[in-house]
């Protein structure tokens, strides 16, 4: 799994999100953007590639698209149109872009092809800092339990993500 940290600039959504699934095709990758203000870091996005794979190796995915799966996963939601609130929208997003395949040359060449795309504004760390309230409102973490645990709040939201695996 590759990330590019970015800046996008999207005019027309359902377009950029045809753009990246012919990107995925073209280079045999799964590829996702996801606005930075609701991943809690890199390994969060590794947790939910590691759980939709396993769901779809299990034939108890939700989603028929690797990468709604991921969404739904990386989002610690079982419904699509609820998940969807943590990818980019139209305008400016400050962004993370999931390219994961069977090769390092496919993934690398994937992540290439984004800054060629019309949306792609620049690259720009969007992991370094956390959006701590963004964070605790969509993933439900309230101020008792952050004060409950020394645990840091990236440990949390990848709690969600592996709970919702438990619940299905």
């Amino acid at each position: 799994m590759k990330l590019l940290e970015c800046r996008l600039e999207v005019d027309d959504i359902d377009s950029f999100v045809a753009e990246l699934g012919d990107l995925g095709d073209r280079h045999d990758v799964t590829m996702q953007a996801f606005d930075a203000r609701y991943v809690a870091g890199r390994r969060h996005l590794e947790q939910a590639v590691e759980f939709a794979d396993r769901a779809i190796d299990r034939g108890e995915n939700v989603a028929r698209d690797r990468a709604v799966e991921i969404l739904l996963y990386a989002a610690g939601r079982r419904q699509i149109d609820r998940a969807l609130a943590m990818g980019v929208d139209d305008g400016e997003t400050r962004a993370v872009v999931l390219v994961d395949g069977d090769s390092d040359e496919d993934e690398a060449a994937a992540l290439e092809a984004v800054e060629t795309l019309d949306a792609f504004v620049d690259r720009e760390p969007t992991l370094e800092t956390q959006d701590v309230e963004t964070l605790c409102d969509f993933f439900d973490v309230p101020d008792a339990e952050r004060e409950a645990t020394d645990a840091p709040l990236s440990a949390l939201v990848r709690e969600r993500v592996a709970l919702l695996e438990v619940e299905k």
